[in-house]
């Protein structure tokens, strides 16, 4: 027979990790917190259920939480299966007319409702849209241009049907959110010409989170936040000191367009974003709940 006080060791620490966050949970109740899902957190099936019950978790605890999702697997797969190529310029994936509307059945579509399907098995009611929903997002076409390293003569690139977040109306967010469901955004939004426009996932969370003035922006990646020259974790950045980081040359390659996205959500009224990694099970959690954070902060100046 197993003695009972066994297990009492385990219990207590995990009473004593319940009573750890509480005044975690006091300082952000009735706060709205965007996520930003993607990355290998997303196909991971155990990382993912992992997610869709932290989720639920902050809104069951009196939290707001906003998730932003991405697919770019998915779209792969599916334009695969659609024997549909890509054309690429320098690096960048062009989007035409028909890859625009298999990339909105994906993203709004199949993704969408199983990210939100994973949240609502959880325990908390989950509301997939995209930002063509009540005009969530209205979008314009993506300028992008290139310098030729030989006449340093800059060319604009046309990347077809991808597109940037020009406004945001909260307000379909404000009426989820105030019934208790939990908004699932796909970043697909509407321009003004009436076109639908891919928007990357990341640009479009900080966005989102600026508008709504969200305490965080949590952007899930697949590293464990900043890291300096020597490899160590950065735990917080001001706006500025990240600008600098960049011009230094510390902040390199992919992590560059997440840090800008950070800046831009911080100085478009979100309090503070953090960049973790999501493939560490209850990412989220740790970032909120716990003293020391889980990834990098950058807050504005």
């Amino acid at each position: 027979m197993t003695d009972p006080s066994s297990s009492l060791p385990d219990l207590h620490h995990e009473a004593a990790v319940l009573a750890s966050a509480l005044p975690y949970l006091r300082r952000y109740a009735g706060d709205t917190i965007v996520v930003k899902y993607g990355g290998h957190a997303m196909g991971d099936p155990e990382l993912a259920l992992t997610f869709g019950r932290d989720i639920a978790l902050l809104k069951l605890v009196g939290i707001n939480p906003v998730v932003v999702h991405g697919g770019g697997p998915q779209i792969n797969q599916m334009l695969k299966r659609l024997d549909i190529s890509s054309t690429f310029v320098d690096g960048l994936r062009v989007t035409d007319a028909n890859m625009v509307d298999v990339i909105e059945m994906v993203l709004a579509g199949s993704v969408n409702k199983e990210v939100a399907e994973l949240i609502s098995q959880a325990g908390a009611l989950a509301v997939g849209i995209s930002g063509k929903d009540g005009k969530l997002i209205t979008a314009r076409k993506l300028a992008r241009t290139v310098r030729d390293p030989d006449s340093q003569i800059e060319r604009v690139l046309d990347l077809g049907f991808v597109g940037e977040p020009v406004k945001v109306d909260p307000r379909v967010i404000y009426a989820l959110s105030g019934s208790g469901l939990i908004p699932v955004i796909a970043p697909v939004g509407l321009g003004e010409d009436g076109a639908t426009y891919n928007i990357n996932a990341d640009t479009a969370a900080g966005a989102v989170a600026g508008a709504v003035h969200a305490t965080r922006l949590l952007m899930l990646t697949d590293v464990p936040g900043v890291l300096d020259k020597d490899g160590n974790l950065i735990p917080e950045l001001t706006a500025e000191q990240a600008r600098q980081a960049i011009a230094d040359g510390v902040i390199t390659g992919g992590m560059i367009p997440k840090v800008e996205t950070c800046i831009q959500a911080v100085q478009a009224g979100a309090r503070a974003a953090v960049i973790i990694n999501g493939r560490t099970p209850h990412a989220c959690l740790l970032e909120l709940f716990t003293a020391s954070g889980s990834g990098t902060l950058i807050r504005a100046d």
